[in-house]
């Protein structure tokens, strides 16, 4: 026996938007057994297999078009305005589960089109929530991953900044600093979840007090991959797993403290279930 020490981070876990989709989508199959939802409610396969085990359907675009006389759960991520428009088309119910941060946001893009602006978003291609707020310009914004991407000498003189929920704060200022330094003028909108951003402090002190740290995330998640790599700058004994059978013993050494910890997607009973696992060795 390695008699390891293990400790769940008690920050970790899912965020509250989350938390609401799964709980409004748990409702209803408890109702009627079964219940359709337009992509994964929430981007780990080991609580999306848990779900679909109680009668979850996850449904993709085409199958939604052709989807007449049912209900159907919008995840947290949120939608563009077509997905409401073909809901009404074809009499579907939509249990609404936006974010309410996610939707703010895409009231203030939404605005900021009608106004015109040169919108800007920072966010990653096809994710959904990207493709929500893109709905809300008639699909006109410019979206980046990293400032590479854009030519700066073609873009117009004033534009107005924008960032998906879960990004960096840090990295959303520092983009707004470097698009300026270059002459241009931004309206920058700070929108990024809190909950989200402050896991990256939280995480970093949390990191540094364990010899091994365990990262549990599902590999679709955005804050996931972003997360680990916060770990992993504060430990280099970091290692990530989408579920406990990824675990290897030779990472650990007897007596090791371990610290457990995950995205905003993360499932406690996920994170519980990889703890469980290494107190057997």
């Amino acid at each position: 026996m390695l008699n390891l020490k293990v400790e769940i981070d008690s920050h970790s876990g899912f965020c509250f938007g989350v938390v609401y989709a799964i709980d409004m989508a748990e409702e209803i199959l408890d109702e009627q057994g079964y219940l359709y939802c337009l992509g994964d409610i929430v981007h780990n396969d080991e609580e999306v297999k848990r779900l679909e085990q109680k009668g979850l359907e996850i449904i993709n675009y085409e199958k939604f078009k052709n989807l007449k006389n049912e209900k159907v759960l919008i995840r947290a991520h949120g939608e563009p305005p077509s997905t409401y428009q073909i809901a009404v088309e074809n009499n579907l119910t939509l249990i609404d589960a936006s974010c309410p941060v996610v939707l703010k946001l895409q009231n203030r893009i939404r605005k900021s089109f009608e106004k015109d602006e040169k919108i800007y978003i920072y966010g990653k291609h096809g994710h959904a929530e990207v493709m929500g707020l893109l709905g809300q310009t008639n699909n006109q914004a410019v979206v980046f991953q990293n400032l590479e991407e854009l030519d700066m000498k073609a873009l117009p003189e004033k534009i107005t900044l924008y960032s998906q929920t879960t990004k960096s704060v840090e990295k959303f200022l520092s983009i707004g600093r470097e698009i300026k330094n270059t002459g241009i003028e931004v309206e920058s909108n700070d929108t990024i979840c809190r909950q989200v951003a402050n896991r990256d402090s939280e995480l970093r002190i949390f990191a540094a007090k364990y010899d091994k740290v365990i990262f549990v995330a599902g590999m679709k998640s955005s804050n996931g991959k972003v997360l680990y790599e916060v770990c992993k700058s504060q430990n280099p004994n970091a290692y990530f797993v989408s579920e406990a059978g990824q675990l290897e013993t030779r990472w650990f050494q007897a007596g090791n403290r371990i610290g457990v910890c995950g995205a905003t997607s993360t499932p406690m009973w996920l994170m519980e279930e990889v703890r469980d696992k290494l107190l057997t060795y």
